[in-house]
């Protein structure tokens, strides 16, 4: 997925530092998505850029596109981050220009790692189902690993946790949780779960106390040490945990995000990460001008123009506390 934003702003992340826990509330942003999709921006926010190397995540739906098109984003380039797409209803076509096309439906992983470019599409196919419902997740590649060779994963079979005597499910969807460990590649110690417990459940979730947290409700409503979260918003739970208290007031799902506080200095515009105004600066001209990010087979329009570039020079800088 793209950020469609024709003026975004850039972001500079990374240098996070640790906190202990924390119970810190980040309220998400209506964002339009292409003709008929409006995404909650979680990531990054005013008071968040990052949770380890989680630098982006957009939560949508669930929306009825029946009789609508659906998802419908261009082609466009990525650079330095891997994407993760992960769907509770309805079905995404990609594409990429490493040549992948695959279908990725509800609890399937679809992980693109970008290396130093691709460029890709999403779609909801023809004949899709009647809702779509899902998040997008963005991880930023270490600076070791951000020339990586491009590709792309497609993950069916996904480990599972369970607890609170059958109450709790958690499905890894990248990176490991209580032993469990997603088949797709990771390239610094994170961790995605999909986190679904019944009516009335309340149990601790095993947690590593090296990693920062924070869990977003995507259906029903959640309470996350002792903080109610409904769908729409974000709880950045800090450091130093060793376990995660949760309390089911009825049938929900959440997103568990965490990781090692990612200690490089990063800028983000656009659907690139990098380390310098310049590196953004030549990826936007490689997209506009050359073949570098390649090309994507079979879609059905134009590709996505990249936006201008701001008025300023983009420079890492400062650290959230």
């Amino acid at each position: 997925m793209s950020n469609l934003d024709t003026r975004p702003a850039p972001s500079l992340c990374g240098g996070t530092g640790r906190t202990g826990p924390v119970r810190d509330l980040q309220p998400g942003k209506q964002v339009p998505l292409g003709e008929s999709t409006v995404v909650r921006r979680l990531l990054p926010n005013l008071g968040r850029r990052m949770v380890g190397a989680w630098c982006f995540v957009d939560h949508y739906g669930p929306d009825d596109i029946v009789d609508q098109p659906g998802m419908q984003v261009p082609p466009h380039p990525h650079m330095g981050l891997q994407t993760v797409s992960w769907l509770h209803a309805g079905e995404v076509l990609h594409r990429d220009s490493v040549g992948s096309l695959r279908t990725i439906r509800p609890r399937e992983l679809g992980l693109m790692t970008s290396g130093g470019a691709i460029a890709h599409s999403e779609e909801s196919p023809s004949g899709h189902g009647p809702l779509l419902h899902g998040a997008q997740l963005w991880v930023a590649l270490p600076g070791e690993h951000r020339h990586t060779a491009a590709h792309f994963e497609h993950h069916t079979d996904l480990p599972r946790v369970t607890g609170g005597n059958g109450g709790l499910t958690a499905t890894v969807i990248l990176g490991e949780l209580d032993g469990a460990a997603s088949p797709g590649t990771t390239y610094s110690p994170l961790v995605g779960a999909d986190l679904t417990l019944a009516a009335t459940t309340d149990t601790r979730l095993p947690l590593d106390p090296d990693f920062e947290y924070a869990a977003l409700t995507i259906s029903g409503e959640t309470e996350v040490d002792g903080v109610r979260l409904a769908p729409g918003a974000l709880l950045y739970l800090g450091c130093g945990r060793t376990d995660l208290p949760l309390r089911a007031h009825s049938d929900s799902s959440l997103l568990l995000l965490g990781g090692v506080p990612f200690e490089e200095q990063i800028v983000m515009w656009w659907n690139f990460v990098g380390r310098s105004h310049e590196e953004i600066a030549e990826a936007r001209t490689d997209w506009m001008d050359t073949t570098r990010f390649g090309t994507v087979h079979g879609y059905a329009g134009p590709r996505l123009p990249a936006p201008d570039l701001p008025p300023v020079v983009l420079k890492p800088r400062g650290r959230e506390r």
